[in-house]
C-alpha cells in the first residue's frame, strides 16, 4: 500500500524544464514516466529507521540562479582548500555548472567530464546506455523515481578502453544558497582495462539551510577495470539527505569505495556495489559521526553474483549528544557464486549517555563452497586505552581525541587528495569537541 505524495511541481514543469535544458527525447519521457511512478511505488524501508514523517518531497524551490565563477581565485576559502592546483576539476554551484578543467592529455585520450546536462545534449547515445539502466533504476521506489523526474545536476565521467589515469578526477558540489534543494546525479563508467580515481565534495557554507538533497551515483566498471571513488558529504543542518551510491563490477573488476558521511541533517545512506563478473572485487569504508540530535542510516551492501568474488565492508561510525546512526552492514552471495568471500566489520562508539547506535551485521547465503563473515560492536571509550594514554601526560580530553581519530583513521588515509583529506579530519575534529 501506498500513500499519496502531493508533489510541488507537475508534468508541465518537468516537460518545460527537459526542454529549456535542450535535453534529447529519451531523458524528458524518462523523467515523465518517473513523476508517474511516484506515487505508485512505496518509500524505501531502512531498517531500524522510520522515515514516513520525513520530508523528501515537499519543497518551493527546484531550482536557484547562481553564477559560475571565472577562475578559482573567486572559490569560497573553504572551497579552496580542497581542490589545490588540481588540472581535472567540476564545480557545481547549487545546481549551475560553474567550473570545469580537464587537461589536453585526457581529452586526447577520449575522457569525457562534464556537467550532465551538457552531457545529454553532446553525447546523448552514450549517456543513455549508462543513465540508470545498470546501477541504479528509476522505478526502484519513490525516491528514485523522484530523483529520475527531477534531476537538476550531476556530473558524467567516461573513460575509454585502455586508459589508466594516474591523477584524481574531482568535483565539488558547493550548496551556498539556503533555498536550494539538490536532485544531484553522477555517472563514473571505466571501460575495460581501464583505472581512474574520482573523489567529490558536498559541502555546505551555511550552518543551517531548510532543504532536500536526493543524490545518485553510479559507477560501472567493467572487464578488469578499477575505479576508487572517494567522497566526503558535510551539508548543513536542516538538510534531509537520501543519498544511494551503487557500482556495478565486471569480470575481474575492482570498485573502492571511500566515504566520509559528516552531514549536520537527518541521512538515510545506501552503499552497494553489486559483483557481477568473476573474480570482481569490492571494498567499502566508511566513517560518520553523528551529533545534535540528528538520526542517520546507513547501509553498506555488498552483493556476489560471479565466482571467485571478495567483498569487504568496514563501518567506524561516532555518535554523542541524543543522535543516533545505525550501520546495516549486508553481505549477499547469490546461488552459484562459488568460491566467494564475504566480510564486514561495523563498529560505533558512543560518546554520550543520550546518544544511539545500532551495529547490524547480515549475512545472506545461497551458495555452500564461499567464505562469510562479520565483527560487529557498540561501546565507549576504551577504558585501558584512555589510562594508558593519561598515564604517559596526556589530558584525558586530549587521549579521547586521539583515540577517536585513531578509531576514524583507516578511512580517513584512504582518501586520494590532500586538501579532501585535511578537510574531512577538519570536520571530524569540530563534530567530536
Amino acid at each position: 500500500m501506498t500513500t499519496e505524495t502531493k508533489l510541488p511541481f507537475d508534468q508541465d514543469f518537468v516537460r518545460s524544464f527537459s526542454k529549456q535544458a535542450g535535453e534529447p527525447a529519451w531523458m524528458e519521457e524518462l523523467r515523465l514516466k518517473a513523476l508517474a511512478d511516484v506515487n505508485i511505488l512505496p518509500m524505501p524501508r531502512p531498517e531500524k529507521t522510520k522515515i514516513d514523517k520525513w520530508n523528501f518531497t515537499q519543497f518551493t524551490s527546484h531550482t536557484v540562479k547562481s553564477e559560475p565563477f571565472t577562475s578559482l581565485n573567486e572559490l569560497p576559502e573553504e572551497v579552496k582548500s580542497l581542490v589545490a592546483e588540481n588540472k581535472n576539476l567540476y564545480i557545481q554551484r547549487n545546481q549551475t555548472p560553474a567550473f570545469l578543467s580537464l587537461s589536453e592529455e585526457l581529452k586526447n585520450k577520449g575522457v569525457i567530464f562534464t556537467d550532465l546536462i551538457t552531457a545529454a545534449k553532446e553525447h546523448g547515445d552514450l549517456l543513455k546506455k549508462y543513465y540508470m539502466t545498470q546501477a541504479v533504476n528509476a522505478d526502484e521506489h519513490r525516491l528514485t523515481a523522484l530523483h529520475a523526474a527531477l534531476v537538476n545536476g550531476g556530473v558524467f565521467l567516461y573513460i575509454p578502453k585502455n586508459v589508466e589515469i594516474t591523477e584524481p578526477i574531482q568535483a565539488v558540489y558547493l550548496h551556498d544558497n539556503a533555498e536550494a534543494n539538490l536532485f544531484n546525479h553522477v555517472i563514473v563508467v571505466a571501460e575495460d582495462n581501464s583505472s581512474v580515481t574520482y573523489v567529490e565534495n558536498y559541502i555546505s557554507t551555511m550552518e543551517a539551510a531548510n532543504g532536500i538533497f536526493n543524490l545518485v551515483s553510479e559507477v560501472v566498471a567493467n572487464t578488469n577495470s578499477q575505479v576508487k571513488y572517494g567522497a566526503v558529504d558535510y551539508l548543513a543542518k536542516g538538510i534531509t539527505t537520501y543519498v544511494n551510491r551503487r557500482g556495478v563490477a565486471g569480470r575481474d573488476a575492482r570498485i573502492e569505495w571511500s566515504l566520509g558521511l559528516m552531514n549536520e541533517g537527518n541521512t538515510i545512506s545506501e552503499n552497494t556495489t553489486n559483483l557481477i563478473g568473476d573474480g570482481s572485487f569490492g571494498d567499502t569504508k566508511t566513517v560518520v559521526v553523528g551529533r545534535g540530535d540528528q538520526t542517520q542510516n546507513f547501509t553498506t551492501r555488498v552483493v556476489h553474483f560471479g565466482q571467485h568474488t571478495q567483498g569487504n565492508i568496514m563501518n567506524h561510525g561516532v555518535v554523542k549528544d541524543s543522535a543516533t546512526t545505525i550501520f546495516n552492514g549486508i553481505g549477499k552471495i547469490e546461488h552459484g557464486a562459488s568460491k566467494s568471500d564475504a566480510e564486514q566489520t561495523s563498529r560505533i562508539l558512543i560518546l554520550s549517555d543520550k546518544a544511539r547506535g545500532d551495529a547490524n551485521p547480515i549475512l545472506l547465503i545461497d551458495e555452500d563452497d564461499v567464505m562469510a563473515g562479520h565483527a560487529a560492536s557498540v561501546g565507549r571509550v576504551d577504558n585501558v586505552q584512555l589510562y594508558y594514554l593519561m598515564s604517559r601526560g596526556i589530558s584525558k580530553s586530549e587521549a579521547e581525541r586521539l583515540i577517536i581519530h585513531g578509531f576514524l583513521a583507516p578511512v580517513v588515509s584512504q582518501i586520494p587528495i590532500e586538501g579532501v583529506q585535511k578537510q574531512l579530519t577538519g570536520v571530524i575534529e569540530r563534530k567530536v569537541r
